[in-house]
This record gives C-alpha cells, structure tokens and sequence, in this order.
C-alpha cells in the first residue's frame, strides 16, 4: 500500500514508518507542525511539535531513505483541540486532548488530506493493536493507548495502521537502536503536549480569567473561596486552597463542579464513588450500535479506573451501570468499553462522559 506515516520526532513513530517500510509499503513521512510558535514547546521530556522534533523525524526518515515533509495544521489544532480543551475547563469538565488530536487531527484532517493525494493509510506510533477492524490494546499494558484511540470510528480505523502494539517499549528502543535511529534513547513526552511548562492551571487561568466562586462542603456550607472552576477536577486533593483537613481528620476531595454557580463542593472519599456513567458522542467501532444491554468492561481514564458494567445505546449517547462503583469519574473525559471476554483487549465503544449517578453508601442504603 502507499502509506503516509505520522512521524512526530519521537521513537515509537520512527519504529513505526521502519516497519511500515519492512513490510513493503511506500512510506512517505510527514511531521505536523502544530503550533504557531514551534520553537517554544519542548521543555525537555515536556512538550512536543518544536523545531527539535521536526529536525528528529526528518533525520530518522532519511536514515529510512524515505520522503519527508512537514505539514501545518496549527491553525487547525488550536481550533479542535486547544480552544476545545479551555472551553470544556471552562465548562467544569476535565477533558482529554490526545482523544481530541486523535479524532480530530491525525484520523481525520490528516487522514483526509492523505486520502485526497492517494495514500491508502496513516501509520502512527501509537501503542495499539488492529485486527479484523477491531482495536485492541497494545501487548505493553504500561503503554497501552487503545483508550485515546477509542474516539475513531469504523471507516477511521480501516485507513489506520498501528505497527508497534505487539511489541513491548524497551523491545522498540533497541530496535530504534539496531536501525541506527538517532531517536532511541530521546524522552518520551509527558503530560500535555501543548502546555511545556506543565503548569495546567497557569495555562488555563491566562485564557480564561479569573472567574470567583465558592467553596463549599458537603452541607453547602461555605469553606473558601476560588479563583475559577477550571482550576479543580473531580477527584482532586491537593491544591484545595483550604487549611489542611476537615475537621475529622479525613482528607477532602473535590465532589462536584457547577460551572453555572461557579461553586465547587468539597467531600469524602465515598462521596466519590459513582454506579453509573452517562454519555454523549457514542462510537461504536464496529459502525453500529448494539441493540440493547450488553456486558462490558469500562473504562474511564487514561490509566486505571476500569470496572465490569453493563452498557447501553441511548438517544446518541450510551448509559454504563457499573458492577463495582469507580471513583474521580470526571465529566468530559471518556468512557470506553471493552469485551468481557478473557482477554479483555477489544475495544467496542466509546463516549464522552457527561453525568454520573453517586452510589449509595452502606449508612445511606
């Protein structure tokens, strides 16, 4: 096939493009450029998209005497994911942004673009794996990265190829190494890719402002005061603004945000614990919704939160009632769901989270 690979400057994309080549495609490469201001987003293994990485992919692409560009899509980037990102802080959510640069950039604007000039596929360095049209985890649990992937639909996962899920991350550093690729050892990148400093509430509190609001404890009784509600997120300990404590002794979280008031509320651990998720955006990766409850595992962020649930389609959406309850479910972030089978590594769906129910606790059952 004539394959365009998705070349970002880091390790697991070169791997990636030197398979796609092994395996007899005509592999082109492309660096995204996805920021106005390149040279200023690398901050050592914080950061990507800098002139840096953009001089890495080219040198790992003529070591695999491939042709290589560099595309701009920052324009494009900072409207699906950056704007998307501060306004859904905004809103009281907590959103995800590598499952909006996955839907909206490299599966999609990118995708159609390669499509428009002939390539039959997009190869990335994501650590996943595809069979049959049906994705699953990568075989590296630690570097799984089938939940951000979880966002493509059918016809996105039929123009993708993920060459590397089979292999675990030190394997693909001595490979990079064995190939000659400069890349073998460099960092991989941490935390959000367009914000180096790694100071979130920074980031977001220059574009937003500062919006003032409540905080409050359980009772509704007022505890401090805030500066912006996308400051917090569901689940949240540290960095309450709040004298130690309550007054038990027990650490406090945060338990709700309400935009509308600006009010956050403050609680205990158990106050966390949630039965059932609501979502909007459902994807189904096989094309069509089920018809009626079907059993799952779910999934509810990036890195642990996963539970036995029964799921269903509604209105566009999908409602999961969890066998276990889970705790810091967040709104705007996604829920993914997976077979209940074995081997628990096929993906079925996905939805963006937009409401929980509260389990019941046993004193209040």
């Amino acid at each position: 096939m004539r394959v365009l690979a998705a070349m970002s400057g880091g390790v697991d994309s070169a791997v990636a493009a030197a398979r796609a080549v092994d395996a007899g495609h005509e592999v082109v490469g492309v660096h995204l450029a996805l920021s106005a201001s390149p040279g200023t987003l690398r901050t050592g293994s914080r950061g990507c998209c800098s002139k840096e990485d953009a001089g890495d992919a080219r040198r790992a692409a003529d070591v695999l005497g491939i042709p290589f560009y560099v595309w701009d899509f920052a324009d494009r980037f900072k409207e699906d994911v950056i704007d998307d990102f501060v306004a859904s802080y905004a809103a009281g959510e907590t959103p995800n942004p590598c499952l909006r640069c996955n839907e909206k950039i490299k599966f999609s604007a990118l995708a159609d673009r390669a499509v428009a000039l002939g390539f039959d596929a997009v190869v990335t360095g994501h650590y996943a794996r595809l069979a049959d049209g049906v994705l699953r985890r990568a075989v590296d649990g630690d570097k799984d990265q089938s939940y951000v992937l979880a966002v493509l639909t059918a016809d996105q996962l039929t123009r993708a190829m993920f060459p590397i899920g089979d292999t675990p991350k030190p394997r693909i550093r001595a490979e990079a190494a064995e190939r000659g690729l400069a890349v073998a050892n460099k960092p991989d990148s941490h935390d959000i890719c367009f914000i180096p400093s790694g100071d979130t509430r920074a980031f977001l509190g220059a574009r937003i402002g500062v919006r003032p609001g409540a905080i409050v404890d359980s009772d509704g009784q007022r505890l401090g005061e805030h500066e912006g509600v996308h400051g917090f997120t569901i689940g949240q300990r540290k960095g309450l603004g709040l004298p130690g404590p309550a007054a038990d002794g027990r650490p406090r979280y945060v338990t709700d945000i309400d935009p509308g008031t600006g009010t956050v509320r403050i609680g205990t651990a158990e106050e966390l614990r949630v039965e059932a998720v609501r979502a909007d955006r459902a994807i189904w990766t096989s094309g069509t919704a089920p018809r009626g409850p079907i059993e799952c595992v779910a999934q509810v962020r990036a890195h642990g939160g996963t539970a036995p649930a029964v799921a269903q389609a509604a209105d566009g959406g999908l409602v999961v009632r969890l066998r276990e309850p889970l705790t810091g479910v967040a709104r705007g972030q996604a829920v993914v769901l997976y077979r209940p089978d074995p081997a628990g590594d096929a993906v079925i769906g996905s939805g963006t989270i937009s409401g929980t129910e509260r389990a019941l606790t046993d004193s209040s059952r």
